[in-house]
């Protein structure tokens, strides 16, 4: 395992790099959803009178598609698209894939992606069943269990329910395993729930454009295994819109932070955090060679940075959780360490509400 490194890094070249784009049918997936609208784009002008920004917005993911996170854009795209290569369907409605035959869904979660796949399995009626780290915010696993998936607690960290979830799945027929984050072997799932992020993205494009908004200038990104980041470096390094995008990390868990400090993916030991979504040891190796050269700059933040961020975003009318909180603590830990990251338009990720992982304590 790595050690900590420092909690600041940037790679001036990495705005140069270009990839190809997610697919372009994956926003019209979601709009067909029961219950989909765009989450809102929240102007806030007290905070770019403090980060020195133009204009500075929130993409509130605090209730997207009834749940407290984004989550279940990745999860919604990944399962529709790994049930149609199952049943050998083609593009066909999301009422299909309910005839199509019984699957058993399987997946570890620090919270939000396994409340996601529980609840497309409470759509499509099938049985999921969802791993669950040691340290778990009890209200999360209550909210898996709600949505009627069986739930295990593992006596470990998140790589080894990881782990377990990925052994228990290869060893019925019947299940699939929905995770995101990959593996050497495992990276076609993962793909496709980095795919279903792009929504997001998308509809920031448009929010700043009917807002009158210059383009983003920087994106502030909640990392833990870095699938998000992925999903947000493959946008912005796909278009004519180019900005910095900043990953932001506990400083008990930097495994993108350490990765880049090494150039190559490591895993780190990690700690206790109220950050328990960004808890990861070892980034995704689907993510990492796009972070690797996509990434303009990443930074750790701590729990008490994130409390405080989530106390200014609560008193701005924003609900955000320790890991949606911690994009306005990277960006302010991140101008300090180089204030030319200043941009006209500053766009905050609050990737979920408090209600999705309330602070501990």
């Amino acid at each position: 395992m790595a050690n900590a490194p420092a909690r600041w890094f940037a790679r001036a070249a990495a705005r140069a790099w270009t990839c190809p784009p997610a697919p372009r049918d994956v926003p019209a997936f979601h709009r067909a959803l029961p219950g989909y609208a765009p989450t809102p784009l929240a102007e806030m002008p007290p905070l770019a009178a403090e980060l020195g920004a133009g204009r500075v917005f929130v993409k509130d993911e605090s209730s997207r598609l009834g749940l407290p996170a984004f989550k279940i854009l990745g999860a919604s795209w990944g399962i529709y698209r790994a049930l149609r290569e199952r049943h050998g369907l083609p593009d066909v409605p999301l009422r299909r894939l309910r005839e199509a035959g019984s699957v058993r869904l399987v997946t570890a979660t620090d919270g939000n992606h396994g409340r996601a796949v529980a609840a497309m399995a409470r759509l499509l009626d099938l049985p999921a069943d969802v791993y669950v780290p040691y340290g778990a915010h009890p209200a999360a696993m209550a909210a898996i269990k709600a949505e009627g998936a069986g739930l295990t607690e593992v006596l470990g960290p998140y790589d080894e329910a990881v782990r377990l979830a990925a052994d228990a799945a290869a060893a019925d027929p019947c299940a699939l395993l929905v995770q995101d984050t990959a593996w050497p072997g495992y990276e076609r799932v993962p793909q496709w729930i980095v795919e279903g992020y792009s929504t997001l993205f998308t509809e920031i494009d448009e929010q700043l454009a009917a807002a009158g908004a210059a383009p983003a200038g920087l994106v502030a990104v909640p990392v833990g295994v870095g699938s998000l980041a992925q999903a947000a470096v493959t946008h912005y390094r796909s278009g004519s819109a180019r900005p910095a995008v900043l990953s932001v990390e506990p400083d008990a868990a930097p495994c993108v932070l350490a990765s880049l400090h090494r150039d190559e993916l490591v895993t780190v030991e990690t700690g206790s955090t109220a950050m328990a979504g960004l808890n990861c040891a070892t980034p995704s190796t689907l993510a990492w060679p796009v972070l690797r050269r996509g990434l303009d700059a990443a930074v750790a933040v701590s729990d008490a940075d994130t409390a405080r961020a989530a106390e200014d975003l609560a008193a701005l009318g924003v609900s955000a959780g320790p890991c949606g909180a911690a994009s306005l603590a990277g960006v302010r830990a991140a101008l300090a360490h180089r204030p030319g990251l200043a941009a006209e338009t500053i766009v905050l990720l609050n990737t979920e509400g408090r209600a999705a992982n309330p602070f501990l304590g």
